[in-house]
C-alpha cells in the first residue's frame, strides 16, 4: 500500500543519513519529493533517483537562509502544483566542546541551521498550505538531546529543544486548519556524522540505550513516514522518540 500516493513532500537535508533513507522510503509509498539540501552532490542523487522512475527533484537549499527555503517551497510548487509534507530535517553536530572554547560564531551557526532553519522551513510549509486550504503533514527532526542533558553539548541541545517546543507551539497554532505538525526525535542512529568514530566509541554509545544498539536510518524514516501519513491524522503536537528506550532510562 503507498502510503503518500499524489502526495508532494519537501525533505530538507534529504541526501544523506535519515534524510536520504526518508527520500527513497516516500518515493516507494508514491510521493514526489523536492530533495533541499546544501550539498551539489545531492543533485548527482536526485539525478539517479530520476533514472529510476522517482519523480523528484533537486532545490539546492541552505535552511539558514530565508530566501532558500521559500525558494524551495515555491519550486515544489511549479514542478508539483502543492505541498502537502514538509519534513525539516536538515541538521549539523559538533564534538564534545566546553562552553569556554566554544565560539559565538560556532553558537550561532547552530541555532541557524539547527533551529532558525525548522523554523523557516515550517513558516513557508503552512504558509503555502493555507494558501491551498487542503491541509497538511510537517514533521521536525528533533532528537532526545533536546530532552535530556549532555556534557558538551550545549548548543546542540538548546537548538533541538527548542524545535520541540516549536513544534508544539505550531502544532496548537494550526491543528484546526488541518495542518499537522509533530517532530521525531532519534537516539543515536548510525549516520555518515558517527561513521569516523571508533569501534569503542560506537560500542560506549550504542550501550546507552536499553535496546543495546545505535539505530538504523530506515527505523527513523519509518517514523517519519508514520507521522507524515493519513495513518496519523489524529496526531498532532507529538514529540515521538525513536531511541531504543534511551529516554526511558
Amino acid at each position: 500500500m503507498n502510503k503518500l500516493e499524489g502526495k508532494v513532500a519537501i525533505i530538507t537535508g534529504g541526501s544523506s543519513g535519515i534524510g536520504k533513507a526518508t527520500t527513497e522510503l516516500f518515493l516507494a509509498h508514491g510521493a514526489k519529493v523536492v530533495v533541499a539540501d546544501i550539498s551539489n552532490e545531492a543533485k548527482l542523487y536526485v539525478e539517479g533517483l530520476v533514472k529510476e522512475g522517482g519523480e523528484a527533484i533537486f532545490v539546492q537549499t541552505d535552511v539558514s537562509k530565508e530566501t532558500d527555503v521559500q525558494n524551495a517551497v515555491n519550486k515544489a510548487v511549479n514542478k508539483f502544483g502543492k505541498l502537502d509534507i514538509m519534513i525539516a530535517n536538515a541538521g549539523i553536530g559538533h564534538r564534545d566542546t566546553p562552553i569556554k572554547d566554544y565560539t559565538l560564531s560556532q553558537w550561532q551557526q547552530m541555532i541557524d541551521i539547527n533551529l532558525t532553519g525548522v523554523f523557516l522551513s515550517n513558516k513557508y510549509a503552512i504558509t503555502q498550505m493555507q494558501e491551498q486550504g487542503t491541509g497538511g503533514s510537517i514533521v521536525n527532526i528533533a532528537s532526545i538531546m533536546g530532552h535530556t542533558g549532555r556534557d558538551g553539548q550545549a548548543s546542540y541541545n538548546a537548538a533541538k529543544a527548542g524545535v520541540a517546543n516549536l513544534t508544539r507551539s505550531l502544532a496548537i497554532s494550526h491543528a484546526k486548519e488541518d495542518i499537522r505538525i509533530n517532530a521525531v526525535n532519534p537516539g543515536f542512529i548510525y549516520t555518515p556524522i558517527l561513521s569516523g568514530a571508533s569501534d569503542e566509541a560506537l560500542e560506549k554509545v550504542a550501550s546507552l540505550h536499553p535496546i543495546g544498539r545505535l539505530g538504523r536510518v530506515e527505523e527513523v524514516a519509518n517514523a517519519i513516514l508514520f507521522l507524515a501519513s493519513n495513518d496519523a491524522s489524529f496526531i498532532v503536537g507529538t514529540n515521538l522518540m525513536v531511541d531504543g528506550g534511551y529516554t526511558a532510562i
